[in-house]
């Protein structure tokens, strides 16, 4: 019986931790789905950087699939607070960077 007991009070409180970091989340003026969004994004973020280190030696089809995950990133990133993100600047601008690179290098081979 005292066992079911913990287990229900552990419940509510997660249940209430949740609850309570949507309304941060909303009171932040961030919508949950871009902010699900974002957490996908920086999953991404982390791929794309390592491929932005090698970004010289990307074949054509890989400039192309990198060029369009780096738009659906910087999309998300767009639509949270930088304050949220800060820590990730780094990358993500390694990423930007790489990205314009990739961009010029192929607008000019048109």
């Amino acid at each position: 019986m005292e066992f079911m007991g913990i287990i229900y009070i552990l419940i509510f409180i997660i249940f209430a931790l949740v609850i309570s970091a949507i309304f941060q989340i909303r009171a932040a003026g961030i919508k949950i789905k871009d902010f699900w969004g974002f957490i996908q994004a920086n999953e991404m973020l982390d791929k794309l950087y390592k491929f932005s280190k090698r970004a010289k030696t990307m074949s054509p089809q890989e400039q192309i699939i990198f060029l369009a995950e780096a738009e659906k990133v910087f999309d998300a990133y767009d639509k949270i607070p930088t304050i949220v993100w800060e820590n990730e600047y780094r990358k993500y601008s390694e990423v930007l960077e790489a990205y314009q690179n990739i961009r010029v290098s192929r607008w000019s081979e048109k």
